[in-house]
């Protein structure tokens, strides 16, 4: 595999002067509904930048490739993506930034972190079923966010929806404007290809293979009536022609500072399998998206171009190389240049420290780091002294970046281990599997680790942490169903857990830090709860 790595020492970049690799880095997620076509996306992107010679199918039954993005072996055996991907190419004189989200809602805690690290997002929809529920609830965090939003309606090569009633239902489900790029001629055995509203041509559908980028696409000006009705018909032209009409008359105007405000999406239109219209999007998106954008923090903005190199941790995965079982700390550079020797400071431990190992990671692939800038994603080793949401600066500055929300977990879970031999393997793995954020650990509130319950997001994740404490851990456990639904976290230090009146159906917890929750089987019982304790404030969401 040919890993493209976008560093400035290769170009002579001084250590001052680093303003023009830092502009040139584009940092975006892609997020989906399951099925829409997002890992397969993101690898014809890393084939139009010479990252990847051959995209591999996710599904896995023709060959034996997998989506180079999918790095866990669980995804591998599944077909889907549980964990968040950071990639990187080069492309069109850009250094770009991937992170490759899961699709799955069971996963969904791990998508709203990376969008914390990500400056725009690329939404792919299924152009035969439209707007879904995954799609909805990742969008509320892009405008949680204010980052901008490009739509990619996906698989026009299959029959699809009508054109304007996909829009109409963006505007309508997401509560954001559309303007269309480009608009699809037809769909599935019928597609013919797309018009491009700003040169004011056609551009002929290409089924080209599917793991290549070969392929030659024909570009016809609108205005050359007989050779369009030739290449197209001229029943597919006459319909064309009527819904340009519609669509100039109707639809929101091109406008890019509305677009960078994330409030209005871009939508293109193509087929990610036959690599149709993936060249284009990639090519308007880079024109449109933004550098790297100034970050809040206990100070104010950081700017990246101003100030001295900074990051936060905002993924931390365990056990991406079997052979040394380590642990990778993700962070997003929010401004300067990063020297791998040089001395930095880790805010939240108060230790000044060089980081371990600085990596640019593809799916399992590795290579080490000289240097990288504002809007890279690097990976160091961590020995177990990170956590989600940490600031990194330099040795003399003293802030912290925004903290990134904890998301209540939905469904509970007490954990007991087969062999009790193996309790130290048992509490090594799930500590380091919580301290991912892929789950979250609690304890029963006068125990210690001997009573342990899980919370997730989504019930698969149950099947991801027996898979991976089997796998990794070689630690068998049975999961007992709890019947919790909703869970609280205590703001306030000076509440006497002893002396709380709760509900019947209230349960004491702490979380590894020692801080108090309550876990309830009703929605009532939190509200009974406050009213029956003066003073007690309780908040849906925890911070890292």
């Amino acid at each position: 595999m040919n890993l493209c790595v976008c560093t400035g020492r290769q170009r002579g970049v001084g250590v001052g002067n680093f303003a023009d690799e830092i502009n040139k880095r584009r940092t975006f997620a892609i997020i989906s509904h399951p099925d829409a076509g997002k890992t397969t996306l993101t690898e014809k992107f890393l084939l139009y930048g010479g990252a990847i010679n051959l995209a591999g199918s996710v599904k896995g039954k023709a060959t034996a490739r997998h989506a180079v993005s999918d790095w866990m072996q669980i995804e591998k055996e599944r077909g889907i993506s549980v964990t968040s991907s950071v990639l990187q190419f080069e492309y069109g004189g850009f250094c770009i930034n991937i992170l490759d989200t899961p699709g799955h809602q069971d996963f969904s805690e791990d998508t709203y972190r990376t969008l914390m690290a990500a400056d725009s997002a690329v939404m792919v929809i299924d152009a035969s079923k439209g707007v879904e529920a995954q799609t909805r609830k990742l969008f509320k965090v892009c405008v949680m966010r204010h980052i901008p939003i490009f739509t990619f309606i996906n698989k026009m090569d299959r029959d699809a929806n009508d054109t304007f009633t996909l829009l109409d239902e963006i505007e309508k489900e997401l509560g954001i404007a559309t303007c269309p790029i480009n608009w699809p001629i037809g769909s599935g055995k019928g597609f013919k290809g797309v018009y491009e509203r700003e040169s004011k041509c056609v551009i002929t559908y290409s089924d080209t293979e599917k793991g290549t980028k070969e392929g030659h696409a024909t570009r016809i000006p609108i205005a050359q009536d007989a050779l369009l009705t030739e290449q197209i018909g001229e029943d597919y032209k006459a319909q064309l022609l009527d819904e340009i009409e519609l669509l100039d008359g109707a639809s929101a105007e091109y406008d890019l500072e509305l677009i960078q405000a994330g409030e209005l999406t871009p939508v293109f239109f193509g087929s990610a399998l036959t690599n149709f219209g993936v060249e284009i999007f990639l090519q308007h998106f880079l024109k449109m998206t933004t550098t790297p954008l100034p970050r809040k923090s206990d100070i104010g903005l950081i700017d990246p171009v101003e100030h001295d190199f900074s990051a936060f941790v905002f993924k931390i995965q365990a056990n991406m190389n079997k052979a040394h079982r380590d642990r990778v700390a993700f962070m997003r550079i929010c401004s300067g240049r990063f020297d791998a020797g040089a001395e930095v400071k880790h805010v939240q431990g108060g230790k000044v420290m060089r980081l371990s190992q600085p990596q640019q990671i593809m799916a399992d692939e590795r290579k080490i780091l000289d240097e990288a800038y504002a809007g890279d994603i690097i990976g160091v080793f961590d020995p177990g002294i990170f956590s989600i949401g940490d600031t990194i600066c330099m040795p003399k500055e003293q802030f912290e970046y925004e903290g990134i929300p904890t998301f209540a977990p939905e469904h509970f879970a007490r954990v007991r281990q087969i062999d009790t031999m193996k309790r130290k393997q048992f509490v090594k793995g799930i500590t380091q599997i919580a301290q991912e954020g892929a789950i979250q650990i609690f304890q029963e509130f006068n125990t210690g680790m001997e009573e342990i319950i899980v919370g997730v997001v989504g019930v698969l994740q149950f099947d991801v942490l027996k898979y991976r404490l089997e796998n990794e851990y070689n630690v068998e456990i049975k999961l007992e169903n709890l019947p919790y639904e909703h869970i609280r976290w205590i703001e306030n230090s000076d509440i006497d857990l002893d002396k709380l009146t709760g509900t019947s159906d209230m349960k004491k917890i702490k979380d590894l830090k020692g801080n108090p929750l309550l876990l309830f089987v009703n929605q009532w019982s939190v509200g009974m709860t406050a009213e029956r304790n003066e003073g007690l404030v309780l908040s849906e969401f925890g911070r890292s």
